[in-house]
């Protein structure tokens, strides 16, 4: 079975302020930000990789939500954190960015695993709205 990862929503009480971070901050494309803006799309998305993207959903959207996934009580259901992958020359850009922006990194590991293995280094940091990421590269 050939499996990848589509998208992941993430819960966020601002989605203009998540999306200029995810954008602006992470270096994210948006994706359908346009139609955002122009109020024909609910919510916007920044693409992670070609077969990804991230979906930014306001808490007040979290009415229907439980009807539409089925589950009762998934509304708002926090992750601990998503982690991205990374080259070492985004890794390096991305700390700068970090700290241009104000945003404190909050932990990092050494020789992690992960889905492709042993990476040297890893960050970890909130977004806006507490969501934690954490980026890493692989050699």
């Amino acid at each position: 079975m050939d499996v990848r990862l589509d998208h992941l929503v993430c819960w966020v009480a601002d989605q203009r302020r998540s999306l200029h971070f995810y954008e602006q901050v992470l270096g994210l494309p948006g994706v359908r930000t346009e139609e955002f803006r122009d109020g024909k799309a609910a919510f916007p998305s920044v693409r992670i990789s070609a077969e990804t993207i991230l979906d930014l959903i306001a808490y007040d959207a979290l009415k229907g939500v439980d009807e539409h996934t089925g589950v009762k009580g998934s509304s708002g259901h926090p992750i601990n954190h998503f982690c991205l992958s990374v080259g070492k020359e985004d890794f390096d850009a991305l700390q700068v960015r970090l700290k241009q922006h104000g945003v404190e990194i909050s932990g990092t590991a050494t020789n992690i695993f992960g889905a492709q293995g042993i990476a040297p280094e890893a960050i970890y940091f909130p977004d806006p709205d507490g969501n934690v990421l954490e980026v890493r590269y692989y050699d």
